[in-house]
């Protein structure tokens, strides 16, 4: 039963897969940033960085349409007869969703924003789209929305528990979805502020208090863990009886 509704491999690649991904800005970053386009009036900066800025927008907005339309257009019509197996590898791909979320939201929020402030202290901004700017804001933040909205969306159509047309939608998790994604709204006041007010770049300025409280929205992970992990072990004893009777009986 276990083979059956836990397969690994499927973790394993999606976390090497964001991994690939993070690892090859920053090598991006680390080639052209201090060599191509420093200057944002210069021609290096239209063709290392401003293409880089399109190209992200455009595989964003496509991957998002297409991965919330499928999630959507397939989503279980009779979730309420789920049989505990299935129930169970589908909290199983739920968690899956989770980590990956969680790993590109701890990627944006710590290594590319301390990058970021690091960044603006060393070099005066002269545009809201900075090399740091680029990575962090541009592809980072909407990746993290993507998988986040992705898994609320695989919860509430594919599991009972969440199932949408009887029980809403969950706080817990609407929380977790919702707060992270409104740092990518806070960017429009923070570089706002930035253009008009000449400050320093330390975390403790008033600018940056909205990214510290929605950040903290992520504790509405122990939230969604109180609703997930109850019923998988629900689950988990129940097939574990099956499988004894039926050991028994054989």
């Amino acid at each position: 039963m276990g083979r059956r509704v836990l397969n690994l491999t499927n973790v394993g690649l999606g976390l090497v897969g964001i991994t690939i991904l993070m690892v090859a800005a920053r090598i991006y970053q680390l080639l052209f940033a201090w060599t191509k386009g420093l200057d944002s009036f210069s021609p290096e900066f239209q063709t290392y960085w401003w293409n880089l800025v399109l190209a992200e927008w455009g595989c964003e907005v496509v991957s998002a349409a297409l991965l919330w339309g499928w999630l959507w257009k397939t989503r279980d019509q009779e979730v309420d007869k789920l049989g505990p197996e299935a129930e169970l590898k589908r909290y199983f791909n739920l968690v899956m969703w989770l980590m990956a979320y969680a790993f590109v939201f701890i990627f944006a929020a710590s290594l590319f924003a301390e990058q970021d402030a690091t960044w603006h202290q060393t070099l005066i901004r002269d545009t809201e789209f900075t090399r740091a700017i680029i990575i962090l804001f541009y592809f980072t933040m909407p990746l993290y929305i993507i998988l986040g909205v992705g898994g609320f969306l695989y919860a509430h159509t594919r599991l009972p528990y969440y199932d949408y047309r009887q029980k809403g939608w969950s706080l817990p998790y609407l929380w977790i979805v919702v707060g992270p994604a409104l740092i990518l709204v806070n960017v429009a006041f923070n570089e706002w502020g930035h253009t008009f007010w000449i400050m320093e770049e330390v975390f403790s300025a008033p600018l940056h208090w909205g990214f510290a409280i929605l950040g903290w929205t992520a504790l509405g992970f122990f939230g969604v863990f109180l609703q997930v992990v109850p019923r998988m072990l629900e689950l988990i004893r129940a097939l574990g009886k099956s499988t004894a009777v039926d050991k028994s009986a054989a």
